[in-house]
This record gives structure tokens, sequence and C-alpha cells, in this order.
């Protein structure tokens, strides 16, 4: 826990709440005290080290001052060892955010983020670690929990295969290892887009120490923890839809002549198919400028999404090609049921559910063996819907 600067930090009473939580036993690891030994000799005398409930200051000779609410007590170095370690839990708290993890930035506060360190105490803290704190990041599972010596471990798996004891998933402990989970999806196929909903799961990270957590989540969802941070800070740098299209070059130049004047609904189809939460974790935060919002609703992942990803300009340029094309009028028949059909395969197509259809489920129009019929039924030998032509000169 960083060091509280309030007035009330001062005057923090020691004494437990009666209706504050037992703390674990924990004990006070050698590093812990010689890192606190460490930064009162960097302090002035007077200029205190801050814990929860209690602080311990250089004196002018070669003592320490401690203090529990309004009771300083001078001591030596022996005494303060054993005052600290009867408070060791609100020690190797500081310890472990001060030291371990260190710079204040994203790293740190996702840690503290994961256990509410900015909200709840020690004592509290330290018993739900005791249990288990789990948080969700995308599809991850994050289980943060606490040694007897105050040291944090984490659990980072799919959230699919929570519950799920370690011996019967694939086990990792380098970071750089997730690289490779990320790459494919279930059925094998390359993910493009590393915060789509597709992540495969059956492997576990069981044993991370707070450093190896972040890098790990970072390579799973990159740049993620880092957006999050900024964007809480006050500090995200939002990119929105035109700006991104006027610097588009090269193949993807022609983006930037999809731009309506007076109107912006291709940005919102755009946006409809690629940024909603069935479709990517993040929550699209650009519009289609500084002015104008979108219609469409930016999602509810825990992350942002700051400006059109390469996916989303890359499937713009394709659609921009496409709608450049004059609408044509095609006639053909189709019965109720199959127009019904029709819109039932597009919306399973879209929304990917055309693995969970089953074979013999013939009542759904997206079911295989319907729309086998449906084709037969309605194409000719050169495919063609209803036997029209796309194109005028195959008449």
């Amino acid at each position: 826990m960083s060091d509280p600067t309030s007035a009330e930090a001062d005057a923090a009473d020691d004494e437990p709440a009666e209706d504050a939580p037992a703390v674990p036993d924990v004990e006070l690891p050698s590093e812990a005290f010689d890192a606190v030994l460490d930064a009162l000799a960097d302090r002035e005398p007077g200029k205190p080290v801050r814990f929860e409930g209690f602080s311990a200051a250089p004196d002018e000779g070669d003592g320490y001052v401690f203090a529990a609410g309004d009771r300083p007590k001078t001591m030596g170095e022996g005494e303060l060892h054993e005052a600290l370690a009867e408070r060791a839990a609100a020690v190797t708290d500081w310890y472990v955010f001060e030291r371990v993890v260190g710079e204040f930035g994203p790293r740190r506060a996702f840690l503290r983020w994961i256990e509410d360190a900015d909200g709840e105490t020690v004592a509290t803290r330290y018993a739900a670690l005791a249990e288990g704190i789990e948080r969700a990041w995308g599809e991850l599972r994050i289980t943060a929990t606490v040694t007897d010596r105050g040291e944090r471990r984490y659990d980072v798996r799919h959230a699919d295969d929570a519950g799920v004891p370690v011996d019967e998933l694939d086990a990792y402990e380098d970071p750089l290892d997730a690289r490779d989970l990320v790459t494919f999806d279930e059925q094998g196929r390359y993910r493009p887009l590393k915060t789509a909903p597709s992540l495969a799961g059956g492997w576990a990270f069981p044993d991370l120490g707070p450093r190896d957590l972040y890098e790990t989540v970072e390579t799973i969802y990159p740049a993620t923890v880092a957006n999050w941070h900024r964007e809480r800070e006050g500090e995200l740098d939002v990119t929105h839809w035109r700006e991104t299209m006027e610097r588009q070059s090269g193949i993807y130049g022609v983006v930037k002549t999809w731009d309506r004047g007076e109107g912006y609904e291709h940005v919102n189809w755009v946006a409809e198919a690629c940024c909603d939460d069935s479709q990517c974790l993040k929550r699209r935060e650009w519009q289609y400028d500084d002015e104008t919002d979108l219609d469409v609703d930016g999602g509810d992942g825990a992350f942002p999404c700051r400006e059109p990803c390469s996916v989303v300009v890359s499937a713009a340029r394709k659609w921009t090609r496409l709608e450049s094309e004059q609408p044509r009028t095609y006639e053909f028949d189709l019965t109720p049921s199959e127009k019904e059909q029709v819109e039932a395969i597009i919306d399973a197509v879209a929304d990917g559910r055309t693995d969970e259809i089953r074979e013999a489920d013939t009542k759904e129009g997206a079911n295989r063996y319907r729309t086998r019929f449906l084709r037969a039924k309605l194409f000719d030998d050169e495919g063609n819907l209803g036997g029209v032509p796309t194109e005028p000169d195959e008449e």
C-alpha cells in the first residue's frame, strides 16, 4: 500500500475495529524489514515512513520513532523489528507495493485494483486474499492469494476453466508462453484480433508473482492495462474515425473517400459489425469525430478502445469498394418462410452461431440441411439465386 499523506494517517490508531476481519497470521520477512530500514535511512529525522495505522521515522540519533496513533515511542533497531513484526501484515503490504511492484503506473494500479487496495483495509484484503480474490479481465479469470509471508501469488486462466484442477490443464510459468496461446482459437483458426472473445482455454499460469502477472495479461491482451490506466487517470487519448481515416495511405487510402459529408451511417454500420461485445471485448470510445457521436453502443468491456484498429480499417477498405457499386434490382420469388430463412441464415452467420445449430434441428432456418434444400431449390447450375445472373451481360 502506498504511503498515506493525509492528516488522518498521522493520527491513525492501530487498534482494530470490533467488526474488523481477523488478519491471517503473517510473518515479517527479513527482506521486508531490510526494505523498511533502507527507506528510513533515506529519510530526514522526523520524516516518517507510513504504514496503515502506524509510522516509523529516524530520530536525531541512531534510533527510530515508532508512532501508533498518538503514542510515539523512541526505540532501537531491535525494538523496531519487534514492533513491525507485530504488525507484519501492514508492513508486508507496504513492501509488496512500494518495493516489489514499485513504479506508480499501470502495473501498480492494476495489481491494487485486483484486491481493491485503495478502498479496503489491509485486514479486509488479507482475509479475502487468504480465500482467494477473483477478478475478470476479458475472458481471463485472475485469482489473487497471499502467502504467510505476505507475498502475492496469482493464478491466470480462461474463465471457462474456473474451478478446474491445475493438473487437468496445461500449466505455464513464463509470461511469454502466452503468445502461443492467443494465436489460434479452439478450432485452430488464426485470431487476427487479440481482444476478440475467441480465446482458447485449457491452460493456466497457476503461480505468478506480481510482475509476471502483469506481463502475462498484457501478452494476452496487449495494451489493455495501459489504456485502462490512462483512462482512469484522465489521460486516454482518443483518435476518432475521421482522423484515423485521414491518415491512411497506400492501399488503405481509398477509405478516405468513404465520407458522406452530411451523414455517417456507414460508420455506424462498421461499428455495429466490428465493435460489438460479441466481436471485441474492448469498450469503443472513439466516435465519428470530436463533435459527432455514433448511434451504435460502444459496449461494456473493462478496457477502452481508443481508435479504430487495423481489423476495422481493413474491413472498412473492403466495404468502401463494395459500397461504391451501384444498386440494381433483382427479381425472384420467395415464399414467406424462405424469406425468413434467408434472414435467419444471415443472423446465424453474423452472430457466429452456425456451429450451435444441430444438424437434426430443421426447425432452425440456418440448419445445414434446410439451407442445402433452399440452395437445391433456388440456385441454378451456375450458382445464381433464383436463376437470376448478377451481371447484366450474363442475361
